[in-house]
């Protein structure tokens, strides 16, 4: 037992109030020890320390000096520069007012601000908003810290950020961007970037780099490209100044006084410019001149009244001139004589002078590249349009061609099928499967439609052109008025399948939209069903049996009435499938089919009424014809269509059969 004297000190174990304070205790020394001290700013960080180098510049926030800081950022190779410039770019860049410190800043509660190192980021102890002031810089800062940003992003991980890299140096590019250029371009894994990496390196060579000879052989490299970016970047080396001297230096090009190159005012001017001539006097000169010197209602002798004609002045100015009194008038002479004393030439000042030669050489070869290309693109525009209006009016060379009638309803069956396909589409979203399901629609519509005219009018006004003619008009006007009062006046829309988007690019000048090229194949795919059902079916041997001699036929047993009924029947049908695939092109309306009627009738004609061979080159030539035309007058497209009906009009007038005429009894009948 303790001694009775002795006082025993209360264990811990013995309190539990006490054991649970000491635990505490214990606990926060812990996490103090794990934690450690409140983080200090590191300003001895390289980063800062280069931030101080260049810090007044920074502060200043001026467009027109701050270019070094922002290049010593984005060439220094430290981690934290792609951070400060993007917080900088972002306005969060802050610096202590008393010590120049850069920190990152956001606003905090009331005046206080949520402070962070540039050096790593890590937090700092809260500051005051009045210790600190803020970075703001404008857009044209803005702009320049964006471009150096750029060749950080060119070596991101992520291919949608190198890719959103090159879009903005193909935007803006400066000579910086050539050295980050040629650091990434070989490290690239994405091969379609590395191309456009590849390009753009070549580009911006041609554009900025000091050496000529790698300038060359940038130029050289580009041998058969006709990019716009590539003449965007060759143009300015070719500028030119005209320039005066006694002889023409070597590789510049001598200019002729009054050719089109150097008219003779603009090589006097030149002259003038360079204090090599006296300036003429204008009119407004002499007349002042004469006002100034008018003595006692005379002018150096001469009476002010008598001065009524430009000679007369000319002359009293001239004896101002002699006395010293005013600017000597030039002469015709005078100008001449000072044009003979001087040579004029271009001299290049875009780049020097191997690298503009080799630039002018390039464009000349691109120049002559893109006359050619421009000429394939017009061919395949007059292709594409051959095969629409080939495909509009192979219906009509059933009925006209064939059978000889005169309709002027062929362009409502167009705008019938046409609108068959908007019904589809209307209650089958699926543009692919409505577009399927509607040519053959369209078809069996505008087929019946034609059985039923045919039946109902045009059977009793055969061999009576002028009657079918007013008669189908007739009817033109009323399916026209019909389709608007079921669709209204408004375009409607007859959308092509997602995989008919776009174009088929081959190069910058060549291109054809998708649409155009199934068009074109939906051309050939009928003329290859008309062909079979005219030569290998009995409805085309009884059709051509018909077309030929009614009687004999008749005499066979075949029945002239019903061949009739399903010939037209089926031209009418064609035209509906036509309207489906023009709709897809061109907007569906109830005149649609009017802007179609008359290039199909000149199809026929031209092609030879009754061929369907002369048809397809009646296409080819009206397509061909058209393009042509408005090539040359691009801004009157109706004045292009008239000249190509004159034009077509004198055609007949030479060849009134077409081009492929018929021969034998088809002919004649």
């Amino acid at each position: 037992m303790p001694d009775a004297g002795t006082r025993r000190l209360p264990d811990p174990k013995d309190s539990p109030m006490i054991s649970v304070v000491l635990r505490c205790c214990a606990c926060l020394l812990i996490c103090a020890a794990l934690i450690g001290p409140a983080p200090a700013q590191d300003s001895q960080a390289p980063i800062q320390q280069l931030l101080q180098t260049h810090g007044e510049i920074i502060k200043k926030s001026s467009r027109r000096t701050i270019g070094p800081a922002i290049d010593a950022l984005a060439n220094s190779g430290m981690v934290e520069a792609q951070s400060i410039l993007q917080r900088w770019q972002d306005k969060e860049m802050w610096y202590n007012k008393s010590t120049g410190v850069f920190v990152f800043a956001q606003p905090a509660e009331g005046d206080a601000l949520a402070l962070f190192d540039v050096a790593g980021g890590g937090a700092l102890p809260q500051g005051d908003a009045d210790d600190y002031k803020q970075l703001k810089p404008n857009s044209g800062i803005r702009a320049m810290i964006g471009a150096a940003l750029v060749q950080f992003q060119l070596n991101s991980p992520d291919p949608a950020e190198r890719a959103v890299a090159l879009s903005a140096i193909e935007r803006d590019a400066d000579p910086s961007h050539l050295t980050a250029l040629r650091s990434v371009a070989a490290t690239e894994t994405d091969p379609a970037l590395k191309l456009r990496k590849e390009r753009l390196e070549r580009l911006l060579t041609i554009r900025f780099d000091t050496d000529d000879t790698a300038r060359i052989a940038a130029i050289e490299s580009f041998s058969g490209d006709l990019g716009v970016d590539l003449r965007a970047a060759l143009n300015p080396l070719v500028a030119t100044r005209i320039e005066v001297g006694e002889t023409v230096p070597d590789g510049a090009r001598a200019l002729e006084v009054g050719s089109d190159a150097l008219p003779r005012v603009t090589a006097y001017d030149a002259l003038i410019a360079r204090d090599l001539a006296p300036p003429r006097v204008s009119t407004d000169n002499m007349r002042d001149t004469l006002i100034a010197n008018i003595d006692a209602g005379q002018i150096a002798g001469v009476q002010v009244a008598s001065l009524n004609t430009d000679d007369a002045r000319a002359a009293a100015y001239a004896l101002l001139a002699a006395s010293g009194l005013a600017q000597p008038l030039v002469t015709e002479a005078d100008i001449d004589a000072a044009l003979a004393s001087f040579r004029f030439f271009e001299v290049f000042t875009g780049a020097p002078l191997p690298v503009a030669q080799a630039a002018q050489t390039a464009l000349e070869q691109i120049e002559t590249r893109v006359a050619v290309n421009q000429t394939a693109d017009l061919a395949l525009d007059a292709l594409s349009l051959a095969s629409i209006y080939f495909l509009a009016a192979i219906g009509l060379a059933i009925t006209f061609g064939v059978m000889g009638v005169i309709n002027m309803a062929h362009g409502e069956f167009i705008m019938m099928g046409a609108y068959t396909g908007y019904v589809v589409q209307l209650f089958i979203p699926d543009y692919t499967l409505s577009i399927l399901l509607a040519i053959p629609l369209a078809f069996m519509v505008t087929f019946g439609a034609g059985v039923a005219m045919e039946r109902l009018v045009i059977r009793w006004l055969y061999h009576r052109p002028l009657e079918t003619l007013l008669a189908t008009f007739g009817v033109s006007i009323a399916l026209q008025q019909l389709a608007k009062n079921i669709f209204g006046t408004q375009a409607r829309p007859l959308t092509a399948p997602g995989w008919l988007d776009g174009s088929w690019v081959i190069n910058d000048i060549v291109s054809i939209s998708y649409i155009r090229i199934a068009i074109f194949f939906l051309a050939l795919m009928f003329l290859a069903l008309f062909l079979f059902v005219m030569k290998r079916t009995r409805l085309g041997l009884e059709v051509r049996a018909v077309t030929q001699n009614p009687r004999m036929a008749a005499s066979m047993g075949i029945n002239p009435d019903r061949i009739n009924m399903l010939t037209f029947g089926f031209g009418s049908g064609i035209a509906g499938i036509a309207g489906v695939a023009i709709g897809l092109y061109s907007k569906v309306t109830s005149e649609m089919g009017s802007e179609y009627i008359v290039q199909s009738f000149m199809t026929v004609v031209v092609g030879g009424v009754g061929n369907i061979w002369g048809t397809l080159l009646g296409a080819t030539m009206v397509g061909t014809l058209q393009k042509g035309i408005e090539w040359l007058n691009p801004s009157n497209t109706l004045a292009a269509q008239t000249y190509m009906i004159l034009f077509i009009i004198l055609f007949i007038q030479f060849r009134p059969r077409g081009i492929i005429a018929l021969k034998g009894r088809a002919a004649e009948a």
